[in-house]
């Protein structure tokens, strides 16, 4: 199933690398920025997001919040964040649910790896409909960071 510009986006709850519980309603009346990513410090993944933490102050004061999710855990997550400084949580899709629901999850994956999220960017508006969707086949390639940007003004 993938996920349509214009239609509500799928809630969720996900562990946070700080061990917390985070939804998706929780940011009601703020953009929110979704990027799915294959695996915590692999190359890409990691300038996917050194990216948006390096472009991170363009947000500021554009009610927006950027969520990172993969299906690392959240003690993996925790090293990533830190080792990388991070100002943004990242998520724990640790069961492949929120992956599978927003169309981001490779049946099959590098090295034999079953289940890993697709390298994705979701912009959500305030009232929670999905206003910009990137699904890219290709792990290697990186979300459009103009777009996103553009979408969240």
């Amino acid at each position: 199933m993938s996920i349509a510009v214009g239609q509500a986006a799928p809630q969720f709850k996900l562990t946070s690398s700080e061990l917390k519980e985070v939804s998706l309603s929780d940011f009601k009346g703020k953009k929110v920025v979704l990027h799915f990513f294959p695996l915590a410090f692999t190359g890409v993944c990691t300038t996917q997001l050194c990216t948006m933490r390096d472009s991170f102050g363009y947000y500021d004061g554009l009610n927006a919040q950027i969520l990172g999710i993969s299906v690392d855990s959240p003690f993996t997550l925790a090293k990533f964040k830190e080792e990388n400084s991070y100002q943004f949580p990242l998520l724990s899709d640790f069961n492949k649910e929120v992956s599978a629901t927003y169309g981001a999850l490779y049946e099959e994956f590098a090295f034999g790896m079953k289940g890993v999220s697709q390298r994705a960017a979701f912009v959500i508006d305030e009232d929670q409909n999905v206003i910009y969707a990137e699904v890219l086949e290709n792990a290697g390639d990186l979300p459009n960071f103009e777009i996103i940007a553009e979408k969240v003004k």
